[in-house]
């Protein structure tokens, strides 16, 4: 007869030891795993949204980092506490830092040209696997435990079997009830994951004292991922096994119908006379045709359509990636500016040459057929007060052709602002972009150039046939408004060395407009390798000149005219007067490069409010060391990005200049946009050894498509939302970013989450987006992807 479960067969004795035995069983069991427990570094995992794809999107957890890493980052930001003082509209933003392990190891996608690491990928699976295991082990042993109660609940036992089963029960419900506990702290930390990391947030937040930091309830917020390794903690995530969540499904739906429904909007092509090479503001034909003059070639200045283009600009036929600096520099693919015809004009003056599939360049230009270092060391011979890349570091090459004397100039370690226009000079900017090289499309014609006064240490113009002289010197006079008191004007051209009619008058105008603005002529020298002169003339410092001249012509400058003033101010022949005052920009020449990028500018006062709302002293060594940790610890190798590859880097809303002070050690250069609703700190930029350029976002940028390989964007997109045209922007981004180049934006979860979608309905990779606080990051990636509807922007058909 079978026996009941509950039956005593073998007496008293028997059920006894049998309940004992399992008992002990159990006791041994908990015990173990509470020393497990005690020793493992698990900690309960952050619910923030990390998204990643490896060709198809990989939703990951973020951990939370352990204790031993919460102590260091606090020992950390005890050096750079919150900030209390009030900040301006421009500081409102949050900005937040990336914390050294938020992210667990695979939670970023790498450049498709970097070989996965083999390693880090079976590491992660013997991991998943041990968990695995452990649970399995966690699950036998609690039904082991079951079934010892349930024996132990019906078995008739003696009082002293009582008393001692008693004691053990005690000890097994002790036992029970901690692990019952960390299963429902598990269960809640989960759940309410947002809560806890609030909470966490904002304890480290009290922790931290007063100094150099940025963080701020309404303006810096800093919790970024860190993808180094280095500085990862040893975490641990809970597994899914082979099975998703309905939160995880339903999300990935919601998300695939926002795709679809931008994708159901359709982009299209915009069909314009410039195809691939369209630039907005400058092939704005409608308003171009209107122009009453085009003597002051107005029409090669900015005219931007009310209504900016929402279409995506084509790729010329044939083009691929591009080739990296610097071999760039020498050449470049020919079907990405399939332009021959300044090889053909300039060809035998070294500019560029078409060979098979590459355009070259030799290196040379009209002024140096022999090589622009010969050039370049030629004038630090004539003038050795130059002293390239120590005291002369930011230069602007007016006319600057493909742009081979600013390459070069990077082997000095000084960084050249290359100015040309769009012009019959077909693509010259185009060139210098493509081979890597700093560079804007503009012109001199009626307005002033988008930069700030007093900020270059040397003005370059080489055979620029440039109308210096004429309409009393209203264009030398703009780049004296440009040149540092006490900058050089270095002028290679005919006037100087040739004898034909024209140009001894053109000379002789010079020499006049010059002294009549005190400009003092350095040097005239022949290089007799290249068979040109230079002329190199300083700007003075002092105002003394200016009193001493029998005539006010050229006229100073008002006191009310502000030479910082650039964005759509018409050009004046006049001059401004030189700061004489210690604590005025200008009266005194930055440290020697790089010292220069560190320091603080001796102008800035502790009585000035800066952007963030410290004295403006502190506030610019608190961004730098902002940027450097973000840099640091997240950029540089927790978003998957080669950056041996990025070489054309744009900071979309620059403040300081601390992003790109903090990639300065790198081979690339950045161009810096401050906008114009902004505090102005570009003068803050250049004195520091950077350059940037004033802009309005709700406008394109006037350079050509595919310009950059990696822009970064810090709250910029969420100004523009609630300014202009936010689709505008989204394709202007498109516009200048090259294909496979990245884009990392900083904003808010509303705007990163609308970005990820409008960036997935143009097939972009989403790299990685994080969010925590309401702050978020994204790291995405353009795709050669391009649609097949066009769109005829009326306004730029010539």
């Amino acid at each position: 007869m079978a026996l009941g479960k509950y039956s005593r067969v073998d007496g008293r004795k028997s059920s006894s030891g049998y309940c004992s035995t399992v008992t002990i069983v159990v006791f041994l069991a908990l015990c173990l795993i509470g020393l497990w427990m005690m020793t493992s570094s698990v900690v309960p995992v952050n619910n923030s949204d990390v998204s990643q794809k490896n060709k198809n999107e990989v939703k990951t957890h973020v951990t939370e980092i352990n204790a031993q890493n919460n102590n260091e980052d606090n020992n950390e930001s005890s050096n750079s506490g919150n900030d209390d003082n009030g900040s301006s509209n421009e500081g409102k933003q949050k900005q937040f830092e990336d914390n050294p392990g938020d992210l667990p190891e695979d939670a970023t996608k790498g450049d498709s040209n970097v070989n996965s690491n083999e390693e880090e990928k079976n590491d992660t699976e013997k991991n998943i696997e041990e968990k695995t295991e452990e649970k399995s082990e966690e699950k036998v042993e609690d039904e082991k435990k079951e079934e010892g109660e349930e024996n132990k609940g019906d078995s008739s036992m003696t009082e002293s079997e009582n008393a001692e089963e008693k004691k053990e029960d005690g000890e097994s419900q002790s036992g029970e009830t901690n692990e019952n506990n960390s299963d429902d702290s598990d269960k809640k930390s989960e759940e309410n994951s947002d809560e806890k990391e609030g909470e966490r947030v904002e304890n480290k937040k009290d922790e931290e004292t007063d100094e150099g930091s940025i963080e701020k309830k309404d303006k810096s917020n800093e919790v970024f991922p860190s993808g180094a390794q280095s500085e990862l903690s040893n975490e641990s995530t809970t597994q899914n096994g082979a099975f998703s969540t309905q939160a995880t499904e339903s999300k990935n739906e919601k998300e695939a119908q926002k795709v679809e429904d931008q994708i159901g909007k359709s982009w299209k092509l915009c069909k314009t006379s410039a195809g691939p090479d369209y630039i907005p503001c400058l092939d704005n034909w409608a308003s171009i045709r209107k122009l009453e003059s085009t003597k002051h070639y107005e029409h090669r200045e900015r005219h931007c359509p009310v209504n900016p283009p929402t279409c995506l600009v084509p790729l010329p036929e044939g083009y691929q990636r591009s080739i990296e600096w610097p071999t760039s520099r020498e050449k470049i693919w020919y079907h990405n500016v399939p332009h021959t015809k300044l090889a053909e004009v300039k060809g035998h003056q070294n500019w560029v040459k078409v060979s098979g599939e590459y355009l070259t360049f030799p290196g040379g230009g009209t002024q140096f057929k022999n090589g622009a270092l010969h050039y370049i060391d030629f004038i630090q011979q004539s003038v050795p007060d130059i002293a390239w890349g120590k005291r002369s570091r930011l230069v602007l090459d007016v006319g600057c052709g493909v742009a081979s004397f600013g390459g070069f100039l990077f082997d000095r370690d000084v960084l050249t602002m290359s100015l040309a226009p769009k012009d019959e000079h077909e693509a010259q900017v185009q060139f210098a972009l493509e081979r890597g090289i700093p560079a804007i499309s503009a012109v001199m014609g009626t307005k002033r150039l988008p930069y700030p006064g007093r900020v270059f240490d040397i003005v370059h113009c080489a055979r620029c046939r440039v109308p210096w002289h004429i309409e009393g010197g209203k264009l030398l006079l703009e780049l004296n408004r440009l040149l540092r008191p006490g900058g050089f004007f270095v002028w290679s051209a005919t006037p100087i060395y040739q004898k034909l009619p024209e140009d001894v008058e053109i000379w002789e105008a010079m020499k006049k407009l010059t002294k009549a603005m005190c400009w003092e002529l350095v040097s005239i020298t022949k290089d007799t390798l290249n068979q040109v002169g230079i002329a190199v003339y300083r700007k003075p410092t002092s105002n003394e000149c200016y009193e001493q001249r029998s005539q006010n012509d050229p006229p100073l400058c008002k006191d009310s005219d502000d030479p910082n003033a650039a964005w759509n101010v018409p050009l004046q022949a006049c001059m401004h007067k030189a700061p004489i005052a210690s604590s005025e920009r200008g009266s005194q020449w930055p440290e020697q490069w790089p010292a220069r990028v560190e320091k603080v500018p001796y102008w800035l006062s502790s009585s000035q409010v800066g952007v963030y709302g410290k004295p403006a002293p502190e506030d610019f060594s608190a961004d730098y060391k902002h940027w450097k940790r973000v840099v640091n610890k997240s950029y540089l190798n927790g978003l998957g990005i080669n950056w041996s590859t990025v070489r054309n880097v744009m900071d979309m809303r620059a403040v300081y200049g601390g992003f790109a002070a903090a990639l300065r050690e790198l081979n690339l250069w950045v161009m810096n946009v401050v906008s114009i609703d902004a505090p102005d700190t570009l003068p803050i930029i250049y004195e520091r050894g950077l350059f940037g350029i004033y802009h309005d976002w709700c406008e394109s940028f006037s350079t050509y498509p595919r310009s950059y390989d990696l822009l970064h964007a810090d709250h910029l997109f969420s100004k523009i939302k609630t300014k202009c045209n936010f689709m505008a922007l989204v394709s202007e981004a498109d516009r200048i970013l090259r294909p496979e180049g990245k884009i990392i934006v900083r904003d808010t979860v509303e705007i990163i989450s609308e970005l990820e979608n409008l960036f997935k309905s143009m097939h972009w990779d989403i790299r990685m987006t994080y969010s925590k606080d309401n702050e978020g990051l994204l790291c995405a990636q353009k795709t050669m992807w391009r649609p097949k509807e066009e769109e005829t922007v009326k306004y730029a058909i010539a």
